[in-house]
Protein backbone atom coordinates (compact mmCIF):
# COMPACT_ATOMS: atom_id res chain seq x y z
CA UNK A 1 0.00 0.00 0.00
CA UNK A 2 1.03 3.53 -0.87
CA UNK A 3 1.58 6.33 1.46
CA UNK A 4 -0.49 8.69 0.43
CA UNK A 5 -2.92 5.75 0.55
CA UNK A 6 -2.84 5.52 4.54
CA UNK A 7 -2.89 9.12 5.11
CA UNK A 8 -5.94 10.82 5.43
CA UNK A 9 -7.01 13.05 2.50
CA UNK A 10 -5.38 16.72 3.04
CA UNK A 11 -9.27 18.18 3.57
CA UNK A 12 -9.98 15.93 6.49
CA UNK A 13 -6.24 16.52 8.04
CA UNK A 14 -6.92 20.20 7.47
CA UNK A 15 -10.68 19.87 9.30
CA UNK A 16 -9.21 17.89 11.76
CA UNK A 17 -6.27 20.52 12.72
CA UNK A 18 -7.47 23.78 11.79
CA UNK A 19 -8.96 24.91 15.05
CA UNK A 20 -5.62 23.80 16.86
CA UNK A 21 -3.55 25.59 14.96
CA UNK A 22 -5.36 28.97 14.49
CA UNK A 23 -5.23 29.12 18.12
CA UNK A 24 -1.39 28.68 18.69
CA UNK A 25 -1.21 31.09 16.12
CA UNK A 26 -3.06 33.67 17.72
CA UNK A 27 -1.27 32.95 20.41
CA UNK A 28 1.89 32.96 19.51
CA UNK A 29 2.18 36.24 16.91
CA UNK A 30 -1.35 38.00 17.98
CA UNK A 31 -4.75 37.91 15.75
CA UNK A 32 -3.91 40.48 13.43
CA UNK A 33 -1.32 38.15 12.13
CA UNK A 34 -2.84 34.62 12.76
CA UNK A 35 -4.38 34.79 9.58
CA UNK A 36 -2.02 34.86 7.55
CA UNK A 37 0.74 32.46 9.69
CA UNK A 38 -2.15 30.24 8.94
CA UNK A 39 -2.63 30.13 5.40
CA UNK A 40 0.90 30.04 5.05
CA UNK A 41 0.87 26.95 7.53
CA UNK A 42 -1.38 24.75 5.55
CA UNK A 43 0.20 26.02 2.40
CA UNK A 44 3.44 24.66 3.51
CA UNK A 45 1.83 21.39 4.79
CA UNK A 46 0.00 20.91 0.94
CA UNK A 47 3.07 20.77 -0.68
CA UNK A 48 4.72 18.44 1.55
CA UNK A 49 1.63 16.00 2.73
CA UNK A 50 2.36 13.54 -0.47
CA UNK A 51 5.81 12.93 1.10
CA UNK A 52 4.62 12.14 4.79
CA UNK A 53 5.34 9.02 5.89
CA UNK A 54 2.39 7.21 7.10
CA UNK A 55 2.99 6.66 10.83
CA UNK A 56 4.05 10.52 11.44
CA UNK A 57 1.92 12.55 13.79
CA UNK A 58 0.44 14.70 11.89
CA UNK A 59 -0.74 17.31 14.44
CA UNK A 60 2.86 17.41 15.85
CA UNK A 61 3.51 17.76 12.70
CA UNK A 62 1.53 20.47 11.27
CA UNK A 63 1.82 22.39 14.49
CA UNK A 64 6.00 22.51 14.13
CA UNK A 65 5.01 23.97 10.37
CA UNK A 66 2.99 26.65 12.38
CA UNK A 67 5.79 27.13 14.91
CA UNK A 68 8.51 27.64 11.82
CA UNK A 69 5.71 30.56 10.15
CA UNK A 70 5.35 32.05 13.81
CA UNK A 71 8.95 32.67 13.64
CA UNK A 72 8.86 33.79 10.33
CA UNK A 73 6.55 36.36 11.23
CA UNK A 74 8.16 37.56 14.61
CA UNK A 75 11.50 37.85 12.56
CA UNK A 76 9.33 39.95 9.60
CA UNK A 77 8.10 42.37 12.58
CA UNK A 78 12.47 43.14 13.59
CA UNK A 79 12.41 44.09 10.13
CA UNK A 80 9.47 46.33 9.87
CA UNK A 81 9.83 50.47 10.79
CA UNK A 82 8.63 52.01 13.79
CA UNK A 83 6.63 54.74 12.84
CA UNK A 84 7.46 57.83 15.50
CA UNK A 85 6.69 61.49 15.69
CA UNK A 86 8.79 63.78 14.50
CA UNK A 87 12.15 64.35 16.51
CA UNK A 88 13.42 67.58 17.11
CA UNK A 89 17.26 68.40 17.43
CA UNK A 90 17.25 66.90 20.80
CA UNK A 91 15.13 63.85 21.35
CA UNK A 92 13.68 63.26 25.20
CA UNK A 93 12.82 60.21 26.08
CA UNK A 94 9.17 60.25 27.50
CA UNK A 95 8.42 58.58 31.22
CA UNK A 96 7.39 55.46 31.46
CA UNK A 97 4.62 54.41 33.95
CA UNK A 98 3.76 51.02 35.34
CA UNK A 99 0.45 50.90 33.81
CA UNK A 100 2.07 51.49 30.11
CA UNK A 101 4.24 48.74 30.69
CA UNK A 102 1.28 46.07 31.80
CA UNK A 103 0.42 44.10 28.63
CA UNK A 104 -3.34 43.98 28.12
CA UNK A 105 -3.21 40.11 28.88
CA UNK A 106 -1.29 37.40 29.89
CA UNK A 107 -0.15 36.02 25.81
CA UNK A 108 0.77 39.20 25.76
CA UNK A 109 3.49 38.41 29.07
CA UNK A 110 4.13 35.28 27.14
CA UNK A 111 5.24 36.55 23.67
CA UNK A 112 7.80 38.82 26.02
CA UNK A 113 9.26 35.91 27.57
CA UNK A 114 12.58 34.54 25.86
CA UNK A 115 12.26 32.56 22.63
CA UNK A 116 12.51 28.78 23.64
CA UNK A 117 9.99 29.63 27.07
CA UNK A 118 8.06 31.53 25.15
CA UNK A 119 7.64 28.59 22.35
CA UNK A 120 7.09 25.61 24.88
CA UNK A 121 4.88 27.82 26.71
CA UNK A 122 2.48 28.67 23.56
CA UNK A 123 2.52 24.58 22.40
CA UNK A 124 1.74 23.45 25.68
CA UNK A 125 -1.23 25.79 26.28
CA UNK A 126 -2.77 27.46 23.36
CA UNK A 127 -1.86 24.07 21.42
CA UNK A 128 -2.34 21.27 24.11
CA UNK A 129 0.59 19.15 23.51
CA UNK A 130 2.16 17.09 25.55
CA UNK A 131 5.93 17.53 26.81
CA UNK A 132 6.68 14.74 24.59
CA UNK A 133 5.04 16.22 21.33
CA UNK A 134 6.73 19.86 22.09
CA UNK A 135 9.68 17.93 22.19
CA UNK A 136 9.54 16.71 18.90
CA UNK A 137 8.11 19.86 17.10
CA UNK A 138 11.12 21.91 18.68
CA UNK A 139 13.40 19.19 18.18
CA UNK A 140 14.97 19.26 21.99
CA UNK A 141 14.54 16.36 24.31
CA UNK A 142 11.18 15.80 26.66
CA UNK A 143 13.35 17.21 30.01
CA UNK A 144 14.33 20.55 27.88
CA UNK A 145 10.80 21.28 27.29
CA UNK A 146 9.63 20.75 30.74
CA UNK A 147 12.44 23.10 31.70
CA UNK A 148 11.57 25.70 29.34
CA UNK A 149 8.10 25.59 30.63
CA UNK A 150 8.74 25.21 34.23
CA UNK A 151 11.21 28.45 33.88
CA UNK A 152 8.61 30.42 31.54
CA UNK A 153 5.83 29.91 34.46
CA UNK A 154 8.25 30.57 37.19
CA UNK A 155 9.25 33.80 35.07
CA UNK A 156 5.57 34.75 34.30
CA UNK A 157 4.56 34.39 38.19
CA UNK A 158 7.77 36.43 39.23
CA UNK A 159 6.49 39.30 36.47
CA UNK A 160 2.66 38.86 38.03
CA UNK A 161 3.95 39.23 41.93
CA UNK A 162 6.22 41.85 40.71
CA UNK A 163 3.04 44.27 39.15
CA UNK A 164 0.60 43.07 42.18
CA UNK A 165 3.09 44.47 44.52
CA UNK A 166 3.82 47.67 43.02
CA UNK A 167 -0.20 48.24 42.17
Amino acid sequence: MTTAARLPPFQRFLDAHAEDVLRFLVAAVGRHDADDAFQETFLSALRSYPRLRPDSNLRAWVLTIAHRKALDVHRARGRDPVPVAEIGDHARPTPRTAAADAPEDHWERVRALPARQREVLTLRYAADLSHAEIAIALGCTEAAARRAAADGLKNLRKELTDVAATA
